[in-house]
């Protein structure tokens, strides 16, 4: 029963939460829809003034222009060409100044004499308006004021004329003999509405919009107009025979924001101002003051509900305390078993870390000696050349001897010093063959620096020399820009060699045997391409070219360690090294470096060797 009344409560509270909310919605609604309205009637009173200011401003002119000699004199003449003339370019003078879209003058049946336009393609001279309203008027001696499309132009204005009189005759009961007209580009004020969010519209007595912020509305009516309606803008070509449908009919999107709207009366043609207040405003203002209003039932429901809560949480509370008490004993026990458990996992990994450590540096170490025993390797595959290279220049260094102790012994000591020459180039060859071969067995201290690339190219060509003489290939070196990168000068050389001695032995059983090394700067990066003449790599040996171990050559002539060391020099130093198939032949490789110093100087030309 106790439920069944509380259940009755609630659903009553709720009834009258619903009946208050949406009654402050409506009243906030009503008076934001005044509050606009009133913006808006605010806003189209600036607009009517500025619009009715520009009006005015002209509408003295063609009065004004009426009273000119030459004006009445053409009427009278208009067979004077002379006379035609001049009217043209004074009006055409005034048009400019005055910055309207155009004055002409027209006789009495509406045929155009003179116009400020005299001498565009669209001229109004010949042109007959006669059936325009503001000539009938001008011509029963009122001011004529008439906005249509123009139907010599297609542009649209506003159009003031007066009548023009004989000269010196009194205008009181007198005939016109003439219509001066003015026309007026509304347009400016067309473009200044479109910054308005909201659809401003300039609408004639008839309801038909000619001027609005949104295109679409343009020629189409705020309401559907009657027969009698349509038949006089047809007759009068105001809008140049359009069907004019009322807005509503458009396609949705280009209606869209059409409805209730503030009007102001401008002009002297009983043309209507409108502007169409957004309704989200009206809807958001009663939105808002409908949720403040359930915010505040709301909050005053919570603070109802919060109070019964407490004193059934006072009622419990007491029997809680106990539960509560043995919850925090056993979460103290809790805590105090997981702080052992994180305390143990702590330490072990601290000592997983520290055997990390070890492993990282045994590898870093194992690796060290790899590259160094690569380079090794190399060595005593250049053995047989070096020791070439080296026996040549012995044998020269004993005959040049010999042959010195025989020319002094004659006496010839120019013969003798000749020898010697010889003897000691024959020295310094050796020591620079020598120097090459200690500088690339040295270890490695990894220390940074910057690597001349060209200089690296050169110091590896000049290693392997003898290994391309005897084997009867050919090495070409382009050096097209000087380049330098940071690295190891020493791993940058062994990186090299392994290529050209790769490629050397890649050429072995070809014809003809070619080797070529090019060195360029491309972009940020420095690049060494090393292509041979060789048969190419293998579609299933491509996939593992730079994995360890992997070699195509017969035993005892590699370990297939290699490429893979290279690799890993290249990328240590932020580069990348590739391999393909060229498609002249042969096979290519490219090594890419960042190349973050600028090179003194550009060198370019080719360097070959045999």
């Amino acid at each position: 029963m106790r439920s069944r009344r509380q259940n009755g409560l609630v659903v009553l509270a709720i009834a009258l939460a619903v009946a208050v909310v949406y009654t402050v919605y409506l009243v906030a609604a009503g008076r934001a829809r005044n509050d606009i309205h009133a913006a808006g009637d605010r806003q189209l009173q600036i607009i009517a003034l500025d619009l009715e200011s520009v009006l005015e401003k002209f509408e003295t002119l063609p009065f004004a222009l009426g009273f000119q000699t030459d004006i009445s004199g053409l009427l009278e003449n208009p067979a004077d060409q002379a006379l035609r003339a001049g009217v043209n370019r004074t009006l055409q003078s005034i048009q400019r100044q005055s910055k309207v879209s155009a004055i002409y003058l027209m006789d009495r049946d509406g045929n155009t004499l003179a116009s400020s336009n005299f001498d565009d393609a669209l001229s109004f001279v010949g042109k007959n308006f006669g059936f325009r309203p503001y000539f009938r008027d001008a011509l029963g001696g009122k001011a004529g004021r008439f906005y249509g499309i123009g139907s010599a132009t297609s542009e649209p204005g506003y159009f003031i004329a007066q009548p023009v009189y004989t000269r010196g005759a009194p205008r009181e009961g007198a005939r016109p003999i003439g219509v001066m007209a003015v026309k007026i580009s509304l347009a400016e004020f067309e473009q200044a509405w479109r910054s308005s969010e909201e659809p401003i519209a300039l609408a004639d007595r008839n309801g038909v919009v000619f001027l609005s912020n949104r295109p679409a509305w343009r020629y189409h009516s705020t309401r559907p107009l009657t027969a009698s309606e349509q038949h006089e803008l047809a007759g009068t070509l105001q809008y140049a025979r359009r069907t004019i449908s009322p807005i509503g009919m458009l396609p949705e999107p280009e209606r869209a924001g059409f409805g209730e709207h503030v009007t102001k009366p401008v002009g002297r043609l009983g043309w209507q101002l409108l502007l169409f207040p957004s309704q989200a405003r009206v809807t958001r203002s009663a939105t808002l003051a409908a949720g403040a209003a359930a915010l505040v039932l709301a909050v005053a429901a919570i603070s109802v509900w919060a109070a019964y809560q407490r004193r059934r949480r006072l009622e419990e509370r007491s029997a809680s305390r106990k539960a509560l008490q043995q919850a925090a004993e056993e979460l103290d026990r809790k805590i105090a078993q997981r702080t052992d458990e994180l305390l143990a996992a702590n330490r072990s990994l601290e000592t997983k870390y520290a055997k990390l450590k070890e492993t990282e540096q045994l590898l870093r170490s194992t690796q060290n000696e790899l590259v160094q025993a690569g380079k090794l390797a190399m060595l005593g595959q250049m053995a047989a050349g070096v020791t070439h290279e080296l026996n040549q220049p012995l044998a020269a260094i004993r005959a040049f001897a010999d042959n010195a102790v025989t020319f002094l012994g004659r006496g010839q000591t120019d013969k003798a010093g000749e020898n010697l020459s010889h003897i000691s180039a024959a020295t310094a060859r050796m020591g620079a063959i020598i120097g090459q071969l200690k500088g690339f067995a040295r270890k490695s201290h990894e220390a940074v620096s910057s690597v001349d690339l060209a200089q690296s190219i050169h110091a590896s060509a000049m290693l392997l020399e003898g290994d391309f003489r005897r084997q009867g290939a050919q090495l070409d070196i382009d050096i097209r820009d000087a380049v330098s990168v940071l690295g190891d000068s020493v791993r940058t050389e062994q990186v090299l060699i392994n290529l050209l001695r790769n490629a050397l032995d890649a050429v072995e059983d070809a014809q003809p045997k070619r080797v070529a090394v090019s060195l360029c700067r491309e972009g940020g990066h420095a690049v060494v391409r090393i292509r041979d003449s060789g048969p190419g790599i293998p579609e299933q040996v491509a996939q593992h070219l730079f994995e360890p171990f992997f070699t195509t050559k017969a035993a005892g002539r590699g370990l297939g360690l290699g490429l893979a060391i290279s690799s890993s020099i290249v990328q240590a130093m932020n580069g990348q090294l590739t391999a393909c198939n060229h498609p002249g032949g042969g096979a290519e490789f490219m090594i890419r470096w960042p190349a973050p110093v600028e090179p003194a100087q550009a060198e370019g030309g080719q360097v070959v060797h045999v």
